[in-house]
């Protein structure tokens, strides 16, 4: 028993130096980043005929960093029940957010990310666009819960890693996971302006909205 505990903090260490706490401050940061990333997406529906190009392109940079709040999250969630005990220690998520929130807003997040994509490089205004916006409305309630719970965790977790140094180790490691996924976000959505435009020109039926 004792060796198993131990291996088991030695692959969470392997994993992301810092152990429990750097997950945290790294799942803090990049649902910092993603906040923000969203905020900008959300202003490009108050007209999205105008700033579909935009859209696309934000929609896209957003994938590497679902990913890795993805991957620390789920990292938390199965070191828990493995039974590593840092993760133990820190006990569970509130009921209502582990067995609800949480799988609903990562089956949305997914469905609307690539409903989403689909809708556009398909030019689909039928069913594709509608679960696209079927997928938002849920996302949309699952991200308010989730934001109303976890929002006020994460200035000091930011300011932690981000505006000073403590003891806790792997600071450098997660500040460059996290640059590092942004810096591949934007590489994707730039190589992938030219079919944007292309997704542009065949005009706004993407949008479900008639051109002049």
């Amino acid at each position: 028993m004792r060796f198993n505990t131990r291996m088991s903090k030695m692959q969470t260490r392997g994993f992301l130096r810092g152990g429990s706490d750097g997950n945290e401050r790294l799942t803090a940061a990049t649902a910092a980043v993603l906040l923000v990333v969203l905020a900008l997406e959300g202003l490009t529906l108050l007209g999205v005929k105008q700033f579909l190009r935009p859209h696309i392109f934000l929609g896209l940079l957003l994938i590497p960093l679902v990913l890795l709040k993805l991957a620390s999250t789920g990292w938390r969630m199965t070191s828990y029940y493995r039974r590593s005990a840092e993760y133990v220690r820190r006990g569970p998520p509130a009921v209502l957010i582990r067995m609800i929130v949480a799988p609903v807003l990562v089956v949305s997040t997914i469905a609307l990310i690539a409903t989403g994509i689909a809708a556009a490089a398909l030019d689909q205004r039928g069913l594709l666009l509608n679960l696209h916006k079927l997928s938002f409305f849920v996302w949309l309630g699952a991200m308010s819960i989730h934001v109303l719970t976890r929002g006020l965790k994460l200035p000091p977790l930011l300011a932690a890693d981000w505006l000073h140094r403590d003891a806790l180790s792997g600071r450098r490691v997660r500040q460059l996971v996290l640059t590092g996924t942004l810096a591949v976000g934007l590489m994707l959505a730039l190589t992938t302006l030219p079919l944007v435009d292309h997704w542009q020109d065949r005009g706004t039926g993407i949008a479900g909205i008639d051109g002049d």
